[in-house]
């Protein structure tokens, strides 16, 4: 019997040591595409004199999504590894303000990205304020 209530304890570090690897691995990948990224701003920047803006909008958006991610990654670890469900809508906010600055010619597209964004603020509100809620 001993065993068998130790199994549970064995499987949840293996899961949670898997994770933990992977989610280094993964934020590895991403410095590297974050390097990449402002490299590319640079040179957009400093060599590129005609440079699309929405072309550069977009790549600034993207800096911002690999950043987001990495402190989604480094927030699990200082959470106790937990990840806060603010994060995931921090970048969904800013992936969907990606989609409306390179998918602008469709005005109902558009309309339902905003739509998106306000509904991800109001639960971000509510995500944010429930503690305080409960207080009362």
């Amino acid at each position: 019997m001993e065993v068998l209530d130790k199994v549970p304890d064995m499987v949840t570090k293996i899961l949670r040591t898997t994770l933990s690897s992977s989610l280094i691995i993964l934020a590895l990948i991403l410095v590297i595409a974050l390097i990449k990224i402002t490299l590319g701003l640079c040179a957009i920047v400093f060599k590129d004199s005609l440079a699309v803006p929405y072309y550069l909008a977009e790549q600034i958006v993207m800096f911002f999504l690999y950043f987001g991610f990495l402190g989604l990654i480094s927030q699990y670890f200082k959470s106790g590894y937990h990840f806060p469900l603010r994060y995931f809508i921090y970048t969904g906010i800013t992936a969907m303000l990606r989609l409306i600055i390179v998918d602008h010619e469709s005005a109902l597209n558009t309309i339902l990205f905003a739509g998106a964004i306000l509904i991800m603020v109001i639960a971000l509100c509510l995500v944010l304020y429930s503690d305080k809620l409960k207080n009362f």
